[in-house]
């Protein structure tokens, strides 16, 4: 059945507002409108510019994805939406968006948890069986989830207070980068020496598969101010030797911490063997390919979906959709906006919210 469903996704939970026409396993559209300019002058998302922003441009994204498919409304089967977690008054404005256009078609409506679409991303793009291992990484969240089926996650480990990609971004700020921070950051440590200065690796001495990435920031503070008291200011050097070194310690920790998760992973003798990767951070090569090597030598395959559906994206969020809606999985106009909805609800709560997004 889930083959022949198309559903019409719209995702809205942080800066980027899209649309996306799915049918099973096919993207037959996916439109993302950024926010990167609008963001620009405050080093960061700011929530209320965000929101406003989704409700300009959902109309036109939703038109403009509905025409790349060729396909007008009638023609689908029923419309996704990101109900949560997120920035609040984003999410609200997809999800009162979503209700619009199913009260005047009634067509289904489905919420979506987008951490799970990020997490049904390898099912989408490679049929990924369950059980997989997936690693969640993104400027507002990371967390080790083992997926066991569309609707059942277990969490063996994530972030307690900053996430990497929002380490990232207030790294870049720190160094005077241009946001958003990843790619900048990438970008400068090409050139850098990751050993000039001497920077931790939170956590790696204590048990278990959980991060901290905030002392990590406050030591690239310490470094920067020294450089400045001692030389005056920082030299384009300065910021590709502080960015290595940087990246290279959040690589050092999310490969080990891989390590330890794709260790109990492994243990429940799944059928095949997988590791995925999504989020923004999931763009970052050097990461990628520790990952990549760190799979191969433990004999797991390694499953890293296009670029384009590691970051927030619609097409996730309608795939989402079709495995809900198959199995009978409808929601009504009760649906609410959430800012947190943690995937695991056995799992005790994460501490620390994000820029991005409140962590699950």
């Amino acid at each position: 059945m889930a083959e022949h469903l198309t559903l019409l996704g719209i995702e809205s939970s942080c800066d980027d507002t899209a649309a996306a026409v799915v049918r099973g396993n096919t993207v037959l559209s996916s439109v993302v409108y950024g926010q990167t300019s609008l963001h620009a002058a405050f080093g960061g998302v700011v929530p209320e510019i965000a929101a406003r922003a989704h409700a300009e441009k959902l109309d036109h994204c939703i038109e403009e994805a509905l025409a790349k498919a060729g396909l007008s409304l009638s023609a689908l089967d029923g419309i996704a939406v990101t109900a949560g977690p997120g920035l609040i008054g984003g999410v609200l404005s997809g999800v009162m968006c979503a209700k619009g256009l199913s009260a005047a078609t009634g067509l289904p409506l489905i919420g979506v948890n987008h951490l799970a679409g990020h997490a049904l991303t390898p099912r989408l793009t490679d049929q990924t069986p369950y059980p997989y291992l997936m690693l969640l990484v993104s400027g507002g969240h990371c967390q080790f989830l083992i997926v066991e089926a569309h609707d059942s996650y277990q969490r063996i480990g994530g972030t307690i207070d900053d996430a990497p990609g929002e380490a990232f971004d207030k790294t870049a700020r720190l160094l005077g980068l241009p946001q958003p921070g990843g790619p900048s950051v990438e970008k400068a440590a090409q050139s850098g020496d990751p050993a000039r200065f001497t920077l931790p690796r939170p956590l790696l001495n204590q048990p278990g598969c959980d991060m901290s990435f905030s002392g990590l920031k406050t030591a690239i503070l310490r470094a920067r101010d020294g450089v400045v008291a001692e030389s005056g200011g920082l030299t384009r050097q300065d910021q590709a030797d502080l960015s290595a070194g940087f990246q290279a310690a959040v690589t050092d920790v999310l490969i080990e911490k891989t390590r330890r998760a794709l260790v109990q992973y492994l243990a429940m003798n799944p059928e095949k063997r997988s590791f995925a990767i999504a989020g923004g951070v999931a763009a970052n090569g050097v990461i990628r390919d520790g990952l990549m090597a760190l799979c191969a030598g433990l004999d797991t395959d390694f499953i890293a979906p296009p670029l384009h559906l590691c970051t927030d994206n619609a097409a996730m969020i309608a795939y989402a959709g079709i495995e809900r809606m198959s199995h009978g999985e409808i929601d009504d106009l009760t649906l609410s906006a959430r800012p947190r909805w943690p995937l695991d609800q056995r799992a005790a709560p994460m501490l620390g919210s994000g820029k991005k997004g409140a962590k699950a």
